[in-house]
């Protein structure tokens, strides 16, 4: 495809989301901005998670690293079918008991201001951090494929991105969201399967037994990695890893649960939740065996991209068509942007909610001070993509964002199961003190485990190892019971 003609793509595409916009955002309350009046139906919740939770990471990373990982990163979607049943059945019945709109609300009512607020930050930091890094990893290719050609700099890219996000959210918030998730969804896995069929073509593969024989027989698909426990993917880390990034991830991300609390009751929250993990499991199954023939392609054509880039440099070939490169192009944005625009929105919530408390604001200006605070999210956006261009090069960016959730996401893991699994209060005031600690031990822990435990490699377990701290640290402030 021509420069042209992606640009063509990707306008008509936003045309759409637009258009949608256009129509759930008439209503333009703060009610219907952050709970969309409570009235989303399950099922388009569950069907729009699924883009929401994978993102633009999953859909170039997750492929791109099936030479070097194998199928390991299985061992961890098996743990996030657990960790959603326990977001199912232990989080959603507190959030919807308690009536939240910010799910941090919880904190205050449990501890106190001061735990409430550093729950609040921790999220804001990770949220801020993880759709950065999903954003970038887009924009990084569109610099490439398009904004390249046309000498425009990189900080333009940048700022294309966010805007085309914030027109289209800026009124109608996770109301509207949530119909343009099932949208970008159902794009992102019609490009999986047509990329998945055209591979399997041009590897003379005929039909889904010869496919699954390819990919059974090949070394790549080796799913369970128990000979090393000093092995990053080693099953039982990677399994525990995976289930407890989606409790933080998910369970204690406003981004997330936002989506969640805009269910009619707490059943149809639930419904949302289980199928939705089923079907993620099938989805990232999608993606590997994806990868497994990108990289069998590559092997066969003397295609020498390897991880990030693997997937963008074979889709765009010439000789995989127009129809094969553009729905590659709408899977990635559509990738991307359904996971960034919920958490613009849901940054823009907590931060309205939980910072400046907007509910204590005159209600002439509450919906002036959202909209205003809409516009500085997406500026700060901005900024930590252009950072991270600085920062990032060649590395296998799903693995960089879980490594820095692992430290960003530590301390909510730490309050809230503190909060629920204890009836102790704390030392509010000193709350802070131990969520900036814990993250720092963690970090210090994870760069000399190899010297301090005889060859141990800390994987994604640095999130539990994180967690724990916190919550340790959180015993030390404990009130004493009278």
């Amino acid at each position: 495809m021509s420069a042209t003609q992606i640009l063509f793509l990707i306008a008509a595409y936003f045309a759409v989301l637009i258009l949608i916009s256009y129509f759930t955002g008439k209503e333009d309350s703060n009610d219907a901005f952050f709970k969309a009046n409570k009235s989303a139906p399950w099922y388009l919740v569950a069907f729009g998670m699924i883009g929401a939770s994978l993102s633009g990471v999953t859909f170039i990373s997750v492929p791109g690293a099936v030479e070097t990982k194998q199928f390991g990163y299985l061992q961890v979607v098996f743990g996030y079918f657990f960790g959603y049943l326990v977001i199912a059945y232990v989080l959603l019945p507190i959030y919807y008991k308690l009536n939240l709109t910010s799910i941090y609300t919880y904190l205050k009512d449990r501890f106190g201001n001061v735990s409430y607020k550093t729950g609040s930050i921790a999220f804001l930091i990770s949220r801020v951090v993880g759709a950065s890094f999903r954003l970038f990893l887009v924009a990084k290719v569109l610099q490439l494929l398009v904004f390249d050609q046309y000498g425009i700099p990189f900080t333009i890219t940048v700022v294309i991105t966010i805007l085309l996000i914030w027109l289209y959210t800026f009124k109608g918030g996770i109301k509207t969201i949530i119909f343009t998730d099932t949208l970008q969804t159902l794009f992102m896995l019609i490009s999986v399967v047509i990329t998945i069929i055209f591979l399997a073509n041009a590897l003379d593969l005929n039909g889904i037994s010869e496919i699954y024989q390819n990919v059974k027989q090949d070394t790549m698909s080796k799913v369970f990695f128990f000979d090393d426990v000093n092995d990053a993917q080693y099953f039982i880390k990677s399994f525990f890893a995976g289930m407890f990034i989606t409790i933080t991830m998910t369970g204690l991300d406003q981004d997330m649960m936002q989506k969640n609390l805009t269910c009619k009751n707490l059943k149809e929250a639930q419904k949302n939740m289980v199928s939705f993990s089923v079907v993620l499991i099938f989805v990232n199954i999608l993606f590997l065996v994806l990868g497994l023939l990108l990289t069998q392609y590559a092997h066969q054509h003397g295609i020498t991209a390897t991880k990030d880039d693997l997937f963008p440099t074979i889709a765009m070939l010439p000789e995989i068509g127009v129809l094969t490169s553009a729905f590659f192009l709408l899977g990635l944005i559509a990738a991307a942007y359904s996971s960034a625009d919920s958490a613009l929105t849901s940054l823009t919530t907590s931060f309205c909610i939980d910072i400046i408390e907007l509910d204590k604001k005159p209600k002439d200006i509450q919906k002036k001070i959202r909209k205003r605070t809409h516009i500085f999210i997406s500026f700060l956006l901005v900024v930590v993509i252009i950072l991270f261009d600085a920062i990032f090069k060649d590395v296998s960016v799903i693995w960089e964002l879980f490594k820095a959730a692992g430290y960003t996401y530590g301390p909510l893991l730490g309050l809230f199961a503190f909060g629920i699994f204890t009836k102790q209060q704390l030392k509010d005031n000193y709350v802070w003190i131990i969520a900036i600690v814990a993250p720092i031990l963690s970090y210090l822990l994870n760069e000399h485990s190899v010297d301090l435990l005889n060859g141990y490699q800390i994987g994604f377990e640095i999130l539990i190892i994180n967690g724990l701290l916190t919550f340790l640290g959180l015993v030390l402030i404990r009130r004493k019971q009278h």
